[in-house]
């Protein structure tokens, strides 16, 4: 085998081992901030599973961070803590992290619409304000076509 073909081998087993620890890492800051949600709220964690609809024991190893849950589940163990599921869901590095806006605050605590509304009136509202702010910077680049033209 080259020295090359090494190296190869060598980086993509240190690829695999740094993803492998990435989604470990994950998995328990997921699960550990479940656990804070879950005691701060007063819950147990055979009424968490009951409200969520998963398991005792498949909860039980998420908080540990034995086990990374997929959206879904992420969803369901939201709606039992009365959270918004996107929180739980920036947590475990599916959704990206947005700015804060008043909206979304209100939009998020809403208990009068569903997990799947909120997503939709959020996506709505970011795509309004993507469009106002293209729409300003044609205004700013025109402006400034403008100024440059008269100076």
């Amino acid at each position: 085998m080259s020295s090359q073909s090494r190296n190869s081998s060598t980086d993509q087993a240190t690829d695999d081992a740094t993803t492998a620890e990435a989604v470990a890492a994950a998995a328990q800051d997921i699960g550990a901030f479940i656990r804070t949600q879950r005691l701060s709220a007063q819950v147990s964690l055979r009424q968490l599973a009951e409200r969520a609809g998963v398991s005792n024991p498949y909860l039980s190893q998420i908080e540990r961070g034995l086990r990374k849950p997929s959206a879904d589940v992420l969803a369901q163990i939201a709606k039992g803590l009365r959270v918004s599921a996107e929180v739980l869901y920036v947590r475990a590095g599916i959704l990206e992290e947005r700015p804060a806006s008043p909206v979304r605050d209100a939009l998020l605590v809403d208990d009068s619409i569903s997990e799947r509304q909120k997503q939709m009136l959020l996506e709505i509202y970011d795509s309004f304000r993507r469009e106002n702010a293209k729409a300003e910077e044609g205004v700013d680049d025109a402006n400034a076509d403008v100024d440059n033209a008269r100076g």
